[in-house]
């Protein structure tokens, strides 16, 4: 008899139950349950349903999950089979009957849009629970290992180069992508198939063209840390040419004119040149693959490549020998120095740099550290600028290679390299701000597009236009977005250095705001009666916003903060504020735009010694209890001392140091509501098991350790123990962004936290 299923996962679970111990029993559902299928068992793909009705929709939804596994660079199960549980019916197909609609890209869910398609017929049908004969064949099946091979492609090269890189760590780009063309014949994984013969079908193309706009993601591990990034979007590159002609204009009459890009990768900030202006570049990339793509697309165009032509000796560990930007070699290449050296001839430098840095929490530790500009940056910079390999480019843009007032610079960057390290001091022409997402990356973040003049300026604000990229690829003017340099990072102005008679004998916090107990400590053990907390609040961008900003209730461990006292403590809140505003403004235009700055202090300490500020520290008071990143916790240490958070509105023990001042708040309707939904909070957080009446708690504390979760047993998702004191968290999280975007944010922008 054929058991009748009511929920699909119990249907599953079943049958792997059943299957799992005779055809792998050290399979778990974690090694199934991958690409968002119902399974991937050896070769085959599993689809579940109670009862399958239309074999073509259930078969088409399979497909999707194919296409989205090539393009991930996963190996294309051989098998699909759609099992009808409430039938105990298993269809079986062959993949690669489908493989034109596998090599297709989808968009949207995967369970979406699939009525209409039509399969070819199933190659079994197997009852498995009634047939003998049809079970065994179903095993059978389970047990092959066989892969359906797809053909390489621009969709899907970056995936399996991933996977290769993955697999192979001490790979390099040669051996994925080499190919026979030029003086080094390395034929790559992706034409001669070895560890993926099973996979993949050997690509047929001569050179690497076809690849010419991902060269930048087929480096290996190695090289992209050395490297950065070279990708520019094309409709990036089109609002970049119009500053490149401005930066022509300026070409006083009957001189010559190059222009130079160090950092061409496949040359896409070219290609769109006319071919008159490609006759006055000079161009060169430092890695191999994209250097001999760079010759096929503009060889024949520019005025010179560096080098011209490929030598024996060009290849040089998967880099250019000779085309080294960074290196002095390079500087005194002959052929751009009798330009330089021409006062008849007008220099103008075009370029999108590598982006790679040290932020504090990493460690950089490419070659271009040790480059001779790098080197010689460092000698007239101080400080972190040197950390950044963009900064580098720039540099020594106008250190060897601008030398008129008409000379231009038209450069991508992100502008902290103006705005927060002061790296130039140029005279601004023009400018755009992209959204660095369609750069290659994650990340919604503002890069600017700029042309300076080879002249000093001591300006302290200008504006770019700001554009984004739509769905459909076309530019979107967003707006004039305003730049404004930082002078005083926020730790000059505000971090409290005043010493006390402190007892060294105190504990450390993690991030978590738990105590520390790991050997290696940076912060010093302090206690003093008058430390309520430990404030973090580094850096002037916003980069890990969460690991740069933070109140833990003793020194963090890795330092980068100061002890908050019990005297002056609000007028520090603030800094805490400032800190938080990329998590409440998300926009591409905020990021790497806005920045903390000291700048304000002395109007700031001003005006709350006059009173002025009183009620705007009591709401960032209002705002440092309810917010998450607030990760102060009551607790005894390790020392044997109580730790009571005194940066929280719990009373049940007594009056914390944020309750008896919040007593002088103003309160009006948004303070209450915040209120309101913080007794609310509390109220359930009490009714909690592990709640403990001898603490005090704070927001986070609660969500860390009373708010806890369940895994559903039918679903296998976290399910909240106490949904009341769930959703009271959620609904209290969201009117806190409210209020700090309201009532805070525009005060730190008056007095320049926010710059």
């Amino acid at each position: 008899m054929i058991k009748k299923f009511n929920v699909e996962l119990e249907g599953q679970i079943e049958f792997y139950e059943q299957y799992l111990k005779i055809i792998n029993p050290l399979l778990t559902y974690d090694d199934i349950f991958r690409n968002n299928t119902d399974g991937i068992l050896n070769g085959n793909l599993l689809e579940f349903k109670l009862n399958i009705t239309d074999l073509n929709a259930c078969l088409f939804q399979t497909i999707k999950y194919l296409s989205s596994m090539r393009i991930k660079g996963e190996p294309i199960p051989a098998n699909i089979l759609l099992i009808s549980l409430n039938t105990a019916t298993a269809y079986v197909y062959n993949s690669a009957d489908y493989l034109k609609y596998i090599e297709t890209v989808y968009v949207g869910g995967a369970s979406k849009k699939n009525v209409g398609f039509l399969a070819y017929d199933y190659v079994s049908k197997l009852q498995y629970a009634e047939n003998q004969a049809d079970e065994f064949s179903l095993i059978q099946l389970l047990r092959e290992n066989h892969y359906t091979k797809i053909h390489i492609d621009e969709n899907c090269i970056v995936g399996w180069a991933e996977k290769y890189y993955r697999e192979n760590p001490q790979a390099r780009k040669s051996d994925f992508i080499g190919d026979s063309t030029g003086k080094v014949k390395i034929i790559g994984e992706i034409r001669e198939p070895n560890k993926f013969r099973d996979y993949i079908y050997a690509y047929e193309g001569k050179d690497n063209v076809r690849f010419q706009y991902l060269m930048d993601k087929l480096n290996d591990t190695i090289q992209k840390k050395n490297l950065g990034a070279f990708y520019t979007p094309e409709p990036y590159v089109d609002k970049s040419i119009e500053l490149v002609r401005k930066a022509i204009a300026r070409v006083p009459q009957g001189n010559d004119y190059i222009i130079l890009d160090r950092c061409a990768g496949t040359g896409n900030l070219e290609i769109r040149l006319s071919d008159e202006e490609l006759s006055h570049c000079i161009v060169s990339t430092i890695e191999y693959y994209e250097y001999k793509v760079l010759l096929e697309l503009i060889g024949s165009k520019v005025r010179y490549i560096i080098p011209p032509t490929e030598k024996e000796d060009t290849f040089n560990m998967g880099l250019v020998r000779g085309a080294d930007a960074l290196s002095e070699e390079y500087i005194n290449n002959p052929v751009i120095k009798q330009y330089i050296d021409n006062p008849k001839c007008t220099i103008i430098l075009f370029e999108n740099p590598p982006y790679a840095e040290s932020n504090g929490t990493t460690s950089v530790k490419g070659a271009w550290k040790k480059s001779f500009v790098v080197s010689e940056m460092k000698k007239e910079n101080k400080g972190k600028v040197s950390n950044d390999l963009g900064n580098a480019f720039i540099w020594s843009a106008f250190k060897y290679y601008l030398r008129q007032p008409t000379d231009s610079y038209i450069v991508y960057s992100p502008i902290k390299y103006w705005k927060a390290q002061h790296l130039i001091s140029k005279v601004f022409i023009d400018g755009f701000a992209f959204n660095r997402r369609f750069f290659h990356t994650n990340i919604d973040a503002c890069i600017s597009c700029i042309l300076w003049g080879n002249e000093e300026s001591h300006m302290e604000t200008f504006d770019l236009k700001g554009y984004n990229i739509n769905k459909q690829n076309e530019i979107e003017y967003v707006g004039v977005l305003s730049i404004k340099k930082i002078n005083f990072v926020i730790s000059e102005k505000y971090f409290d250095n005043r010493c006390f008679d402190d007892e060294m004998d105190g504990i450390s916090c993690n991030l978590n705001g738990t105590e520390y107990l790991a050997k290696k400590n940076c912060v010093q053990k302090r206690f003093n009666e008058n430390i309520i907390g430990f404030l973090i609040c580094n850096g002037t961008g916003f980069d890990n916003p969460d690991l740069n900003s933070g109140i833990t209730i003793c020194g963090r461990y890795d330092g980068h903060g100061f002890f908050l006292r019990t005297d002056n403590y609000l007028e520090k809140l603030p800094m805490f504020c400032a800190s938080r505003y990329i998590t409440y403004n998300r926009e591409w235009t905020e990021r790497a735009r806005i920045m903390k700055s000291g700048d304000g202090a002395d109007k700031f300490f001003r005006d709350v010694k006059n009173g002025i500020l009183t009620q705007f520290l009591l709401k960032c008071l209002v705002f440092t209890c309810f917010e998450m990143q607030n990760h102060m916790r009551t607790f005894i240490g390790s020392d044997n001392r109580f730790y009571r958070n005194n940066l929280c509105l719990d009373s049940t023990n007594g009056e914390t140091l944020a309750s008896k001042d919040l007593k002088k708040l103003k309160a009006g309707k948004k303070e209450n509501e915040l209120l309101e939904m913080w007794e609310s909070v509390l109220r359930w957080a009490k009714k909690t098991d592990k709640y403990n009446s001898n603490y005090t708690y704070g927001v986070y504390q609660i969500f860390a350790e009373l708010n806890t979760f369940t895994p559903d047993e039918e679903t296998g998702e976290n399910k909240p123990d106490y949904p009341e004191l769930n959703g009271a968290l959620k609904s209290l999280k969201q009117k806190v962004k409210e209020y700090y975007n309201s009532e805070i944010v525009p005060t730190l922008f008056e007095y320049e936290f926010l710059k």
